[in-house]
């Protein structure tokens, strides 16, 4: 089974090729069907021998191409103290994107 452990976003992936996965928004003008670089990639199976970086594997990378960009469901806060009038209601939806992993190398 060949496989990576990413890191994007602040937050680590396993992803394989084929898979897609949600992320967070990344930086810059990309449009759908645009090709995506990881090169923070902290371990690289790939069925006999794995590699774990420290903290990175040096010269891996995982390719994959955008799929979909949006926005999440939306989240509701409200902050409420009572017996002193005090009511804030705020709504917040998080920006994602949704890859399509291709090649892990």
């Amino acid at each position: 089974m060949n496989f990576a452990v990413i890191m994007t976003g602040g937050k680590q992936y396993k992803v394989a090729p084929g898979e897609e996965i949600t992320i967070e928004k990344l930086p810059g003008e990309l449009k759908t069907g645009d090709k995506v670089v990881f090169d923070q990639v902290l371990l690289v199976n790939n069925g006999t021998k794995t590699l774990v970086g420290a903290p990175f594997v040096a010269g891996a990378t995982v390719e994959a191409t955008l799929e979909e960009e949006g926005r999440a469901e939306k989240v509701v806060v409200i902050r409420y103290l009572q017996k002193s009038r005090y009511f804030k209601k705020n709504g917040h939806r998080q920006p994602f994107m949704k890859v399509k992993i291709t090649a892990i190398k």
